[in-house]
This record gives structure tokens, sequence and C-alpha cells, in this order.
């Protein structure tokens, strides 16, 4: 018995190329039907037995694929702004080409374009509570990776966690009157009263786990300077919990950004240098969709919250 397509197909009609017998006679047994027969025919006489491998049906050409402009436009901005399939729906968009996220992901991934992660992520399903700009906002200090004349310079991040709208400034150190002198600045800058910052437990934030338990009066320490312009200015300042970066996620994101879109393709030599196009990043930043924001920028979301 034959175990192969080919095989089967060579059994009905090596005793037709033979002209052993008539291929109308091997119809008349045959389960396959004449055509087929016919085609088997021509096929072994111009290729061999090669000829009766059985090939793919896929189709060589869809009509609904996706157009090469399209696909190559993909490509170009994944390649230039880093992008996930969600963003790059939204720019498209507004260059009057709609197509499916899916679709987005698919040709990114393709082309090899995809970030390779070692574990699968979990997925939790928060609760979001709504906030209204300013009720609060995160901070938090990133160091600069490369210096800048052989100095090392500090950028200071705050990050609306309603808007997602962000600021940026840097500093030859982290140090409290930095901190202190960051949050004035923040505050002149900001269309909107901010009624409590986010930090870590940084000796420029706080000293509650430095200061404290040298205190003379335990029971009453000596409060950190940014405690005390808070204080003044009506502010709460809340502490994450040691060791838990995740907790002030929204600023920690943001500096990821930072690195992979600012840091390690832009360069600088001197701070003015530095200053000059960390501001015009920033401002970029601030325009730039978000997928928390369903597609809304930080500008257009402070814009609707603050009417």
């Amino acid at each position: 018995m034959p175990k192969t397509i080919k095989e089967e197909r060579l059994r009905w009609i090596l005793p037709v190329t033979r002209k052993e017998v008539r291929l109308i006679d091997v119809t008349k047994v045959c389960p396959h039907s004449k055509r087929s027969l016919e085609r088997w025919v021509a096929a072994y006489k111009e290729y061999g037995e090669e000829g009766l491998i059985p090939k793919s049906t896929r189709p060589r050409t869809n009509p609904n694929e996706t157009p090469i402009r399209i696909k190559e436009r993909i490509i170009e901005l994944r390649k230039d702004k880093k992008k996930c399939a969600l963003k790059l729906k939204w720019q498209l968009e507004k260059e009057n080409i709609f197509i499916h996220k899916n679709t987005v992901h698919k040709i990114v991934k393709s082309e090899g374009l995809v970030r390779k992660y070692r574990t699968r992520k979990l997925k939790y399903k928060y609760i979001k509570i709504p906030l209204a700009p300013g009720e609060l906002v995160e901070i938090d200090v990133k160091y600069v990776p490369e210096t800048v004349g052989n100095k090392q310079y500090y950028q200071f991040t705050a990050i609306d966690c309603a808007t997602r709208w962000r600021y940026l400034k840097i500093y030859d150190d982290y140090s409290s009157f930095n901190s202190i002198r960051f949050l004035k600045e923040l505050i002149a800058i900001t269309s909107f009263r901010i009624r409590a910052i986010k930090t870590d437990n940084g000796s420029n934030f706080t000293n509650r786990y430095t200061g404290y338990l040298k205190s003379s009066d335990p029971i009453n320490p000596r409060l950190h300077p940014l405690d005390i312009f808070c204080q003044k200015y009506n502010i709460i300042h809340y502490l994450i919990d040691p060791g838990k970066p995740a907790q002030n996620g929204k600023v920690e994101r943001s500096h990821r950004e930072d690195q992979e879109k600012f840091y390690e393709r832009v360069s600088f030599k001197t701070l003015r240098e530095l200053e000059k196009k960390i501001k015009i990043w920033n401002d970029e930043y601030n325009n730039l969709e978000h997928c928390s924001l369903n597609g809304k920028t930080p500008n257009e979301m402070l814009k609707i919250l603050t009417i």
C-alpha cells in the first residue's frame, strides 16, 4: 500500500505513462477524477516524480492585505519613535491611515521589532480612582547617565498622576536645597494647585530613616526642610515603602522613557546644551499619546480636566 501521496499518484499514472493501459480505462476503477489523472500525468511528464508531490494551496496574494506603503510607514515609526502598537495606531490616524492595533502589532512582530521578555508578565486589574490635576504629584531624581564636562548632574522629575503632565529640571546635586528649589519652581510653573506630593525615602526628601533615631526627642523629631516647606504651602507629603519603587510607578516609567528615547539617542557636551535639549524632549513627552489616557496627550488631558 502507498505510504505517501506521491506513491498513491504514481500507482495510478505509471501504467498510463508506460502505455500499458488507457487513461479512460483507469478512470473506471480509480477513485480520483479524470481531470486529476490528466493533471498528474502532465506533471509527471514535465517534472518527473517531483511533480507529483502536493504543493501548498495557500494563496500567494490576499486582497485584504495591508498595502506595502503602510507597512513601511509602521516600521519607520517603530524604529524612530519606539512606540507600542496602540500609540502607532493613534499616530497613523492623525495621518489619515486607519488600521487596527492588532494588525500594527503583527507587522511590528514580523519584522522582529518587539521587546523580548524572559517571562510572561502577570496583568492585574486595578481600580483607578479619578484624580484632579495636582491632587497627587510623584517626584523623583534620576542620574544623568553620562558626565557633562567631567561633572555629574541629576534630573529632577515631577509627574502629575491625573494628567501625566510632567516637569523636568537639571541640577548639579540632589540635595535638600535643590529638592525645595525644584518644588518651588514646579508650584510657580503649574496652572493647577499642588495638593500632595509622593517621593521615595532619599535623604534629599526625608530624614525618617536617617535622622529620626538620632534626634534628641524621637517622639517629636526635627522635621526635614522639605516637610517644613510643604507645611507652609499646605501640601501633603507621602512617602513610599522602603524598597518599593513600583509605588512611584508613573515617574519610574517616565524615567525609562527618558533613558530609551532621550539619553540613548541624544548627545550633549555642555550643561546649557543638555538643559535646552531636555526641555525640547519634555515638551515632546507632554504632547505624546498615552495608553493610560486612552490616546490623549498630557496637555490635552490637562485642558479637559481644568475646564
